[in-house]
């Protein structure tokens, strides 16, 4: 009697065991997968805020600028290792996962990802200030669109002067030039 008991004492902590087991995978999967969505998000906002903070016909801060310019700056490097970490998760998940639909849900997690890869890759700021093509220039008394109250940004050198309308730089920030002979690129 005593020898049945332990038999079944025995039998029942494997059965405890494989339940504790079973719960550890089942939180350990929880743990990869909001590690997955995570990472995810993580890599679409270092790609997405410094859009949002730079913007053409919006007010700039020195910071924001500078956060911008600094999440440029590391998001291919962040991306690229987001994108290997969610892989790795992509994997680990993959065998485990028995349904269809969870496995396509897994792959899907995967274009966000890539996309913010590629995408950190990307000189963006060049696609939201596109360069004036083509500008002219003309004598003030030519320039009837530009007011006597109308802000300019003004360069004189060596004794010539060009004045640049901040109304039409605030979109392109930038225009290329050649004042008295020295080539310059006057910005905003």
């Amino acid at each position: 009697m005593c020898y049945c008991f332990a038999v079944l004492s025995d039998s029942s902590s494997e059965a405890a065991m494989a339940d504790t087991t079973l719960k550890q995978s089942r939180t350990g999967r929880r743990a990869e997968a909001v590690t997955l969505v995570a990472i995810t998000i993580v890599a679409l906002a270092i790609v997405i805020a410094p859009v949002l903070i730079i913007q053409p016909f919006k007010p700039q801060t020195p910071r924001g600028v500078q956060l911008a310019f600094t999440l440029r700056l590391w998001s291919p490097l962040i991306t690229l290792l987001s994108f290997a970490a969610g892989l790795f998760l992509v994997a680990s998940l993959w065998s485990g996962t028995r349904r269809r639909w969870k496995k396509v849900l897994l792959v899907v997690v995967l274009i966000p990802l890539l996309a913010a890869a590629w995408f950190a890759r990307q000189n963006h700021f060049e696609w939201m200030f596109n360069p004036l093509a083509n500008a002219g220039y003309v004598k003030n008394s030519d320039a009837p669109f530009v007011e006597d109250s109308d802000v300019v940004l003004a360069v004189a050198n060596n004794g010539e002067a060009a004045a640049y309308p901040i109304r039409q730089m605030a979109y392109h920030h930038l225009v290329q030039d050649v004042v008295g002979g020295t080539p310059l690129v006057a910005t905003y």
